[in-house]
């Protein structure tokens, strides 16, 4: 069995694959020491380690006591290729969501969406080529910018029934952030696909969930895409 771990801006992620796929995953932990719990039963072979907010320096060298342990980092072999100007400042959370979405769909041109803390899309070939892609901030981060940064909007909490026309301050807020959010999808699918008519949407992150039923092309939810990225570089490297 094999331990991926994903360290993103808010939650910390492990889970455990086999060759036929997810086993087990905890989406929650903060010490080493409920790290390990979760894996008492567990006959773990090889561990990956990927962070976006910390150095894993130190985890790894603990993890590396029970076994195998590395680091992630764009310097890894991959089975992708980065076709990008700074792949050393480029989110192992994005390669391993570009990674998991190819993997889903080798055989065409992917865009893969990951909705949590940022909006994020990649783009990867059929080739297996990383093109690139774009960040904006997430939907709870528009949330806390209006209310932080105006003097009067409220601090609003979003919901599933927001209307695209807003009749108070605070459904006019939902509809702002929830359907930009949604509309912005939209239009950057059409704009992909425009240039590969063949494109497949991936879509996966906390607010996932939310957007998927918003969104008018047709998308593949895929809320372990990160973790089945990791996973994927993993295997490639042992």
């Amino acid at each position: 069995m094999f331990l991926v771990i994903d360290i993103g801006n808010t939650l910390k992620k492990a889970a455990v694959f086999d060759k036929d796929g997810l086993v087990a995953s905890q989406c929650r932990w903060e010490t080493v020491d409920e790290l390990q719990h979760f894996l008492v039963p567990l006959s773990i072979q090889a561990c990956i380690v990927s962070t976006v907010r910390e150095d894993g320096s130190q985890l790894v060298a603990e993890l590396n006591r029970c076994f195998p342990t590395m680091l992630f980092t764009a310097a890894l072999p991959l089975p992708i290729t980065l076709c990008y100007d700074t792949p050393r400042t480029l989110g192992t959370d994005r390669i391993a969501s570009a990674v998991g979405a190819h993997s889903l769909f080798p055989d065409t041109t992917v865009l893969a969406i990951q909705a949590g803390t940022c909006l994020v899309a990649d783009l990867v070939t059929a080739e297996g080529e990383y093109l690139g892609g774009s960040i904006a901030p997430g939907l709870h981060m528009r949330l806390t910018a209006l209310a932080e940064g105006t003097a009067r909007l409220p601090l609003v909490t979003p919901c599933q029934d927001a209307e695209v026309l807003g009749k108070s301050t605070e459904t006019s807020i939902l509809s702002g952030v929830i359907h930009g959010m949604h509309f912005e999808i939209d239009g950057m699918i059409d704009h992909y696909r425009g240039l590969f008519p063949d494109l497949q949407t991936v879509l996966t992150g906390g607010d996932g969930p939310l957007l998927k039923n918003l969104i008018k092309n047709h998308i593949f939810a895929a809320p372990n895409l990160v973790l089945s990225g990791l996973y994927r570089i993993l295997r490639f490297n042992v």
